[in-house]
């Protein structure tokens, strides 16, 4: 079954009477060749578990496991179920139903893999906990390309925020390829981009996100006046910045990562 052909996808929605769910943030790729660098970027060996949120209709859930790898898909949508007894007949594929948001992704075992079309409306939380949680070595992720420029953001630029310090703290990143809404059915409005993330299994840092959050919470204000509002005391954290060599007038986004790290030592 050719699930990268519009026609055939049109078919098998009509045929079980779906459509795809805007709840559900549902477009199905159907451009072989994005496909296929999802698959490559994941570096799998045949044998390789791989776990994947939001198959869809199967398509990159196929694709990974002709590639020789045992799929392991959180779906939420119970109306796919019978579409996955036809489209995943036969394949190594384990169904979840449930929310990948409350999944316990803690309990996987180390060095897994992850590869997925994301629906853009849990993206970034799920992004979020697969990090926190410690457990991949690799992660792909068809996104949204204003998510995928927010994960790879350096200081001092309009996408830097919060995701950008949590991605840099926890893994490498890195943009693949942009993938035009033509390469969808149906096609989204925006532009999606392929992520891969390698996580080096650093454990989490509540002070430092804490003080992060804090930051850029209020973006247009100068970092004292935008800490002081969280609750922080201004005179540390004017010790903090003269013992960095920073301006007092500095604002969140102009830091980097490692000087956050040094800023939180200092403050606590």
């Amino acid at each position: 079954m050719n699930l990268t052909s519009p026609k055939v996808v049109r078919e098998l929605l009509g045929r079980y009477g779906l459509s795809a769910d805007k709840r559900f943030g549902q477009n199905f790729l159907v451009e072989r060749g994005y496909l296929q660098k999802i698959v490559g970027a994941v570096g799998l060996q045949p044998g390789d578990t791989v776990y994947e949120v939001g198959p869809g209709l199967g398509t990159l859930t196929r694709a990974l496991a002709e590639a020789g790898a045992k799929v392991i898909s959180i779906e939420m949508d119970r109306r796919l179920e019978a579409v996955y007894a036809e489209t995943l007949a036969g394949l190594p594929v384990q169904i979840i139903w449930g929310d990948a948001l409350v999944f316990d992704w803690a309990s996987l075992p180390p060095q897994s893999l992850f590869a997925a079309n994301l629906p853009y409306n849990i993206a970034t939380p799920l992004i979020t906990r697969l990090l926190l949680s410690g457990r991949f070595r690799r992660i792909v992720a068809l996104v949204q390309k204003e998510v995928a420029l927010r994960m790879t953001a350096r200081p001092a630029t309009p996408e830097y925020g919060l995701l950008s310090l949590r991605v840099q703290y926890h893994a490498l990143a890195q943009r693949i390829v942009d993938v035009p809404p033509g390469a969808f059915f149906p096609p989204p409005k925006v532009t999606s981009s392929v992520v891969c993330l390698e996580p080096n299994g650093r454990p989490d840092h509540p002070a430092l996100f804490h003080l992060a959050e804090a930051a850029f919470a209020q973006r247009r204000k100068t970092l004292v006046n935008a800490l002081k509002a969280a609750g922080y005391a201004p005179e540390r954290v004017t010790n903090a910045l003269e013992m960095l060599g920073l301006p007092l007038t500095v604002r969140g986004e102009a830091l980097s990562l490692q000087q956050f790290e040094r800023l939180v030592d200092r403050i606590g």
